[in-house]
């Protein structure tokens, strides 16, 4: 499985300013069905956008984060499945050797084997080819969870995930990007949806 990599959220603007950045104002003042939207991308739960959207205007991005944690710390299991459902999968650079390649791909499909449904990491590594050990090594970690456990854990990083992609969006409204796990090289995903510009949408199950 090779993940999707996107710098760590160090290396974006500071969350505090006295003038809030041009994505958030934008996000501040959009109609509520066009910030929806850009909501849905940064977590797939309507009731997660629909809260965030509700709650404007943020007035920096610390506030945006805050009540996006807040919204997510409150998903349902059923929220959190449909969350999983809306991930699309994006491949991280082509690195690391065959065996670790191999050895992703196998625990991938125990993963999704034992807990039907898409591994999900946000990655914090800032080398894309440490991010390859990264994922593997809590591939390993979590496929010893059980259900309850790894629904925890799953949730989790569903929420830093949004945290990540709400960073970009309140920076600029084009920046919004998954973080999702993508597939190893040479993987025919057999339960996926090819969605035509070189991304596989995943279906999630509670």
């Amino acid at each position: 499985m090779t993940p999707s990599y996107v710098p760590p959220c160090s290396q974006e603007r500071p969350l505090s300013s006295d003038t809030p950045p041009e994505g958030l104002i934008l996000l501040n003042l959009a109609p509520s069905t066009e910030a929806e939207a850009a909501f849905s991308d940064c977590c797939g739960s309507h009731r997660w956008a629909r809260r965030m959207t509700a709650h404007r205007p943020y007035p920096t991005v610390e506030a945006l984060l805050a009540a996006a944690d807040e919204a997510a710390y409150d998903l349902t299991s059923g929220d959190l499945a449909e969350a999983l459902a809306a991930e699309a999968t994006t491949p991280l650079p082509d690195r690391g050797s065959l065996t670790v390649h191999t050895a992703l791909r196998a625990a991938h499909a125990a993963y999704e084997a034992k807990f039907g449904h898409a591994f999900v990491l946000a990655l914090d590594e800032e080398d894309p080819g440490h991010a390859l050990d990264q994922t593997l090594a809590s591939l390993r970690q979590r496929l010893g969870h059980d259900e309850d456990e790894e629904a925890v854990a799953t949730a989790e990083q569903l929420r830093r995930t949004a945290r990540f992609r709400l960073i970009r969006l309140a920076g600029s409204p084009d920046r919004a990007g998954s973080i999702t796990p993508g597939l190893p090289r040479g993987t025919e995903p057999t339960s996926r949806r090819y969605d035509g510009r070189g991304r596989w949408t995943v279906p999630g199950r509670a």
